[in-house]
């Protein structure tokens, strides 16, 4: 690209991009546009950068130039940083700098540079000059807006097959060389493309789900969810015990297991401990994949809480003691009457593992056995009538304040308004009446 051939920005299209920047820029800071125009017969994108001089004024000049057919581009009074931004020098355009010095990359001169460093985004403001060129004319620029025109039309140069993606909607597709190559040579791909279009263009696919979908025949959906669930395998360290034990062809297997069972990862990872710590043998297929998860997943987790429960309680028989023995003191403010629910004591550290296990919330953990028997605060449960050994809510108690610090059911979720109104209604005030009676 001889810079010899360069002209100044047409006034017509000076005037589209200072138009264009009025109605979509604040007007602070520094902003590139570009616009397409030929030299020497190539097409190129030039690019401009703006920024104001004052309120009145606003400065234009061209910074950079990328030529569909050239592996360098030209820059001029335009600095790169390797963190993405530029520094362009207006030194020229009379911007003063300290001690009026000239900026050491702004002497004006175009230099030739990679292609990739000099290319900031940049709105392109006639994106349909390049279809008055012929070879242009169906590359469907128009359609696309492709982040950097000169990319999309070099690829268009050797996969003219773009248009038939950009034109069937499918434009998200147009950086793949395998999708392109794979439409040039394979008509029988061609169609499957049209028939997955709506799927395709409604859902996000990875490039390989793409091209297993059509080799094997198999729902894109189901290879997209294992393809994102290998990747969140791979990347999240907490779920290195089920990539220890499924590896290769098993791993597959164990994707369509959860999805079959209609689970994830995360549940069967507790699955996976609970067994671990209960000494089964994963290598076996009746541990590895139950038949029934669900099932099996409350069970191991119930022993698992169970198990550590029991061995907590041998590991800390003097906490056992001391809590069972203020659990006593305070087993008056129990309650049972006239509610079809019922308040109960915790009678054990146990009692707070297994509550925590249950409903998923930090009642075994935490330290609240601790504040229990040194009497700061007690733990009650909130069960039903009917199912008094079913965990349903859990409530905190405060020995000082005489109030409800924490009332949560599963996941710590609020409770229903029936059970707040049986708490805060109906036990708090018998509690408070109650506790008069004990000596605290």
């Amino acid at each position: 690209m001889n810079t010899n051939y360069i002209k100044p920005i047409p006034k017509r299209i000076e005037k589209h991009i200072l138009d264009y920047d009025a109605t979509h820029n604040d007007y602070r800071g520094l902003r590139f546009y570009s616009y397409l125009t030929t030299i020497q017969k190539e097409l190129v994108k030039i690019t401009v950068a703006v920024r104001n001089k004052n309120k009145k004024i606003r400065l234009i000049k061209q910074v950079a130039i990328h030529g569909v057919y050239s592996d360098k581009c030209l820059v001029r009074d335009m600095e790169y940083s390797f963190m993405g931004n530029y520094r362009v020098g207006w030194y020229d355009e009379g911007i003063k700098y300290p001690h009026n010095m000239r900026p050491f990359y702004n002497d004006g001169i175009w230099y030739a540079v990679d292609f990739k460093y000099y290319n900031p985004w940049a709105h392109v403001i006639n994106p349909q000059f390049a279809l008055s060129l012929s070879e242009f004319r169906y590359s469907a620029v128009d359609i696309q807006n492709p982040p950097c025109i000169i990319t999309y039309l070099r690829t268009y140069l050797k996969y003219p097959q773009i248009e038939y993606l950009v034109k069937a909607g499918l434009g998200k597709y147009v950086g793949s060389k395998m999708i392109l190559k794979k439409i040039g040579s394979d008509k029988g791909f061609r169609k499957w493309l049209m028939v997955h279009r709506e799927e395709l263009m409604r859902r996000h696919c990875y490039v390989d789900v793409v091209l297993r979908g059509y080799r094997t025949g198999k729902p894109l959906e189901a290879l997209q969810s294992y393809r994102e669930a290998k990747i969140n395998l791979r990347s999240n360290n907490t779920l290195a015990p089920i990539r220890e034990l499924f590896k290769g062809t098993e791993r597959e297997k164990f994707f369509d297991y959860i999805s079959e069972q209609n689970t994830n990862a995360n549940t069967y990872l507790d699955y996976l401990k609970a067994c671990t710590y209960l000494g089964l043998d994963m290598s076996l297929p009746k541990n590895r994949f139950p038949h029934n998860f669900k099932r099996w997943h409350d069970i191991r987790i119930d022993q698992y809480a169970t198990a550590r429960a029991e061995a907590d309680r041998k590991a800390k028989q003097e906490l056992y003691e001391q809590f069972a023995r203020i659990a006593e003191k305070y087993l008056p403010l129990e309650h049972d009457k006239r509610s079809a629910f019922i308040c109960i004591i915790a009678r054990s550290p146990a009692d707070l593992i297994r509550e925590g296990e249950l409903l998923d919330h930090c009642v075994g953990r935490m330290n609240y056995d601790q504040r229990f028997i040194r009497e700061e605060s007690l733990i009650f449960f909130i069960r039903k009538k009917e199912q008094p050994d079913t965990p349903l809510v859990t409530l905190e108690y405060s020995l000082r304040n005489h109030k409800v610090l924490q009332c949560y059911g599963e996941h710590d979720h609020k409770p229903s308004e029936d059970i707040l109104h049986y708490v805060n209604k109906i036990w708090l005030p018998y509690a408070n009446r109650t506790i008069k009676q004990i000596a605290v």
